[in-house]
């Protein structure tokens, strides 16, 4: 949640082509921890979230590699200056979000829940919605690591720009919204409950990264009176 003030100038180091990989490879992965479960590949519900989830990925992925390139490398830099909580939480919630596809698979599969039509139309919205929030993050934010990573090379200055002018982590409370819309989209109640788990881990991950960065980051506390909220304006 660490940035400077403007999209970061020069292009994609080896960094950003890994993550480009990553990423393409999590996709794939997420189509298989769909649709295996599942047990056949004509699951409507299946193919619209793969197609939308990937035109998403695509066109912001894209701003973003034009706009502010330095972030995508970020987020595939490999070092070993994560906060300690995070070494715990990051991958707990990596098995979370995968498990939330096979759950939604396995209940696509046994027909254990069904969310009804307008919320699935109002899932497919949150999840673009949600992805335009995360790619609006990235793009003002050229330190916009995987995990929290707080001074590593003393270069990090406070996020001001974009959605930071909002909320103090807009990638953690767009990642809240495309869990939910995750579960609604693919038709599984218990899906969703996932999401909500999900949701509370966000909630302490974002507690934790907030302590750090008022004891780690110069300015922070300066900011943070500003901007008064973390995840949701008037809530939190």
């Amino acid at each position: 949640m660490i940035n400077g003030q403007g999209a970061a100038r020069g292009g994609l180091n080896e960094d950003g082509r890994r993550r480009i990989r990553r990423v393409a490879a999590m996709m794939g992965v997420i189509a298989l921890a769909m649709f295996v479960p599942a047990g056949r590949f004509g699951w409507v519900q299946g193919w619209v979230y793969v197609g939308l989830y990937a035109a998403a990925v695509i066109a912001g992925g894209s701003w973003v590699v034009r706009r502010n390139p330095a972030a995508i490398n970020a987020r595939g830099r490999r070092d070993g200056a994560t906060a300690r909580f995070d070494r715990v939480l990051a991958p707990v919630m990596l098995g979370i979000g995968l498990a939330q596809y096979v759950v939604a698979g396995l209940d696509e599969r046994f027909g254990w829940s069904s969310v009804p039509a307008p919320l699935q139309a109002l899932g497919a919205a949150g999840l673009l919605a949600s992805m335009a929030g995360a790619f609006w993050a990235m793009a003002s934010n050229p330190f916009l690591a995987t995990t929290v990573r707080i001074g590593e090379d003393g270069s990090h200055r406070v996020a001001t720009a974009g959605p930071y002018r909002i909320v103090r982590h807009p990638m953690y409370a767009s990642s809240v919204w495309f869990a939910w819309a995750t579960g609604c989209l693919l038709d599984s109640w218990w899906a969703v409950l996932c999401s909500a788990l999900s949701a509370v881990l966000f909630i302490v991950r974002t507690a934790l990264e907030d302590r750090a960065l008022v004891a780690g980051l110069e300015g922070y506390r300066e900011y943070a009176a500003r901007v008064r909220y973390r995840l949701a304006p008037g809530v939190w």
